[in-house]
């Protein structure tokens, strides 16, 4: 006969140790209450997406931003993030009221209450989805990228530390490589889990462990926090869901997060009586490339491109106004899906890439993630490329240098895929960009978008080129770079209320369910709508988190 299961009790069970997990139990931690955490994975992973992430974060007229010159406002920041989200479903009820609530806490408490936790930021604010469209449309009006110093495990640290205190004072127990298979119920309320124990793993942090199964468990709990993450790493999940709007699915993609971001909880949770909305809804980039030193499986990094590369489809026509690098990332990614073709091209210059490209995630920024500030001033305003950039280039399988540009051309028509291109369009695309250079007006919009851009002074002392020919030998040698569709976040999920509680198919809470984070659209079940207005992500996972460990520490 098999074993019989382990049991464990709480007042509060945590499914999925990411950052609004962490961020959820370090709230009921505070508030007195017993708690247990389990995750499917070994605990080298604690602090899940959150600790790979760049740890951009939105806020709204902060310090930072005065000091950069900046004038932000509340009312201009909820202008773009409805302009962008383009709410207009019966189902965005609580997501509409999740964006006040976020922008509200953005403009006011978020940023004093990071600062208390001992969480720091970068000077020089970045501007992320510039749009380019008008007012009333999607994007950041002004720079409000603002990028944690130490990057995801500096603003995973924090909480982290809160929750191991809780566990060596005996009021946590975090339980790796126990996987939730369903959610136990008694007469409607969700009293706890069970699931499987998987086999101990040595996996490193984001290796795929195994699945191997050696026990059963059973957990008892007042209120149960879902905060297992979205469906990225699950590529039949994303293509299952993958929106008409956005064209058909790739057939080939690479992953921006790890394999454990399965999305599997979601049906878990919908079998449990919750109501999942907006699965249509996703943010999925189309400047990723294959990572020389992956980690997980079909492991891709995206590029945060500055605006100054030439933006080429597979064919070697340039992509239309205003989807520049920078600009648009969902309108970008409909825009290539109806070329026919899974991949895109950067073309640019050695000048370029030195001063415009930034690669996302904490492993490839060690300056940011290790707080070196010598570093930083290299990489960032020295010669030559940063060093985690050089590597692609020497390494990466989709980079492309040469001298000129019949040879440039020719590497890229000998990656796969590169037969679709044709070589005398790249020619004149790149060749009638150029002469537009000769002056200081353009009708070229892109040319006019990165002059513009550098009248801000952070994009124009570390983030955009000053304006030249591409072909010019002095800024040479020429590069390409060929892109792939990088998946990344679910943005819809468990509609949830604003106390985090999780509501049944008629609008009523569950007793005893909450969601958090990702898995609940970051707040509402899609507090983003269609689009996101970037650093919002992992402050999603920071006020949902916050709301559901609060909501369920007083409702037990």
């Amino acid at each position: 006969m098999p074993a019989a299961p382990t049991t464990h009790s709480a007042d509060v069970l945590v499914i999925g140790w990411g950052l609004a997990g962490l961020v959820a139990a370090s709230e009921a931690v505070a508030a007195g209450k017993r708690v247990v955490i389990v995750d499917q994975e070994p605990r080298t992973n604690l602090g899940g997406q959150a600790w790979w992430s760049f740890g951009g974060l939105f806020f709204i007229d902060s310090p930072e931003q005065r000091r950069m010159g900046i004038t932000d406002s509340l009312d201009l920041a909820r202008q773009d993030w409805f302009g962008t989200a383009s709410f207009d479903r019966e189902e965005d009820a609580w997501p509409r009221r999740w964006a006040e609530a976020y922008l509200q806490f953005a403009h006011q408490e978020k940023r004093a209450w990071l600062r208390e936790k001992g969480v720091g930021f970068f000077p020089v604010v970045g501007w992320a989805e510039r749009g380019g469209y008008t007012a009333l449309g999607p994007g950041n009006s002004v720079p409000r990228f603002h990028i944690t110093w130490g990057t995801g495990p500096g603003i995973v640290a924090p909480f982290q530390s809160e929750v191991e205190a809780g566990e060596s004072q005996g009021r946590v127990t975090i339980l790796g490589r126990h996987r939730v298979i369903s959610l136990t119920t008694v007469d409607g309320a969700v009293t706890g889990a069970a699931g499987d124990i998987l086999a101990p793993s040595g996996a490193a942090r984001g290796v795929a462990s195994s699945r191997e199964v050696v026990g059963a468990f059973e957990i008892t709990a007042a209120a149960t926090i879902v905060s297992s993450g979205g469906i990225g790493g699950n590529h039949d999940l994303v293509r299952k869901n993958w929106p008409a709007r956005l064209g058909t699915p790739p057939a080939t993609m690479v992953t921006g997060v790890p394999a454990y971001v399965d999305g599997s909880m979601l049906a878990i949770s919908e079998e449990a009586g919750a109501r999942l909305i907006n699965g249509d809804r996703m943010w999925h980039y189309v400047e990723g490339i294959q990572n020389w030193d992956p980690v997980w499986p079909d492991h891709g990094i995206r590029i945060l491109p500055g605006p100054s590369s030439i933006w080429l489809d597979a064919t070697g026509e340039r992509l239309p106004v205003p989807l520049f690098p920078g600009f648009d990332t969902l309108g970008t990614l409909a825009h290539l899906r109806a070329t026919g073709h899974d991949h895109s091209w950067f073309v640019l210059s050695q000048k370029i890439i030195e001063k415009e490209f930034t690669l996302s995630g904490s492993e490839q920024n060690p300056d940011l993630t290790g707080k070196d500030v010598r570093l930083l001033a290299k990489s960032r305003l020295g010669k030559g490329a940063a060093g985690p950039v050089q590597a692609f280039m020497d390494k990466g399988a989709d980079f492309v240098v040469r001298d000129t540009l019949d040879e440039l051309i020719a590497g890229m028509q000998a990656l796969p895929g590169g037969d679709a291109l044709d070589p005398e369009r790249v020619r004149l695309e790149v060749e009638a960009r150029d002469r537009e250079m000769d002056n200081d007006f353009t009708k070229d919009a892109q040319i006019a978008m990165l002059r513009s851009a550098r009248d801000y002074r952070g994009d124009k002392l570390i983030r955009t080129a000053s304006p030249h020919r591409i072909l010019d030998p002095k800024s040479g040698p020429l590069i390409a770079v060929k892109l792939h569709v990088l998946t990344r976040k679910s943005l819809g999920g468990i509609e949830t209320d604003l106390s985090a509680r999780a509501l049944a198919p008629g609008g009523e809470p569950i007793p005893g369910l909450y969601a958090a984070g990702e898995a609940s659209g970051f707040g509402g079940g899609g507090v983003h709508g269609y689009r996101a207005l970037e650093g919002t992500f992992v402050g999603g996972c920071l006020f949902s988190g916050r709301a559901a460990g609060r909501a369920a520490a007083a409702g037990v």
